[in-house]
């Protein structure tokens, strides 16, 4: 099965955050070492896991950028790992706005990309993915990780943020992006208030009916701890499972997750309800 048909199938995918970073806000430095890696994105994948994301930048609020030989240092040895260790049908994706790493990454073993910036940090990116065949997540971010939550300010947050995916999605196909590799995230939690994440979450079915495979990113997201009066990412499962279950009567396709155990049972269990009786 191609992967843009594997993306658009009915039943929710989910996407299982492998980060190999030092600094990431809720699991920097715990899988840096492959053979660890390897056997957390196992885990994942015996969770119910369709896809494992990696990643070599942290892009928490005040995250400082790494250059695409350190990233690459460390993100392809861990994908060689895992396209080696995975079962065959598992999904690997680089996260990486530098065109250079996800060169690298795809030839290593990965299937797509998730691009934080929209193809807008490396003018290569676009041109990258419609060359390689391969499928591309464009996020929303107002500013950059550095600034992105110095007061961020939006006159219609929903009006604003889709347009935004839609004239990279008219940018990406321009490139030579084919519609049915295109993703599309509303990037919640990168440069957005509490008010604008949760108008985000309610609206979420506008972004759904643009047309194209839709990722969803809230897990474990401070605007849920700001909700829950809780400080610590990760007791936010249970926060995020609902932000799962509502993505889904929403019509989002990929939640992207933390912690799949739980995020599989809500995302089956609302996919049952939303399709009884079809």
């Amino acid at each position: 099965m191609a992967i843009a048909q594997f993306l658009r199938r009915p039943r929710p995918l989910l996407m299982g955050i492998l980060n190999v970073t030092p600094d990431s806000f809720s699991d920097g430095g715990r899988f840096l070492d492959p053979d660890r890696a390897l056997r957390h994105a196992r885990e994942m994948v015996g969770q119910g896991a369709d896809i494992i994301d990696v990643g070599g930048e942290s892009t928490r609020p005040g995250s400082a950028p790494v250059g695409a030989a350190e990233q690459i240092a460390r993100v392809v040895p861990v994908i060689a790992a895992l396209r080696a260790g995975l079962p065959g049908a598992t999904l690997i994706s680089i996260d990486t706005t530098q065109a250079d790493v996800a060169a690298v990454a795809l030839s290593a073993g990965a299937d797509f990309i998730n691009d934080v910036s929209a193809g807008r940090d490396d003018p290569a990116m676009l041109g990258l993915a419609a060359r390689r065949g391969a499928p591309i997540v464009l996020m929303h971010m107002q500013g950059t990780p550095q600034t992105m939550q110095d007061a961020p300010r939006y006159e219609d947050v929903v009006d604003e943020v889709l347009g935004f995916l839609l004239e990279r999605t008219a940018a990406a196909q321009a490139a030579g992006v084919a519609a049915g590799n295109i993703i599309l995230d509303p990037g919640i939690g990168f440069g957005k208030s509490k008010e604008d994440n949760l108008l985000l979450m309610a609206n979420l079915q506008r972004f759904a009916a643009a047309g194209y495979v839709t990722l969803l990113g809230a897990s474990r997201k401070r605007f849920m701890g700001a909700v829950c009066h809780e400080t610590r990412p990760r007791e936010l499962v249970a926060a995020t499972v609902a932000t799962t279950a509502l993505g889904v009567m929403a019509g989002i396709n990929l939640f992207r997750v933390h912690d799949v155990r739980e995020n599989r049972q809500a995302a089956d269990v609302a996919y049952a309800i939303k399709t009884a009786g079809a």
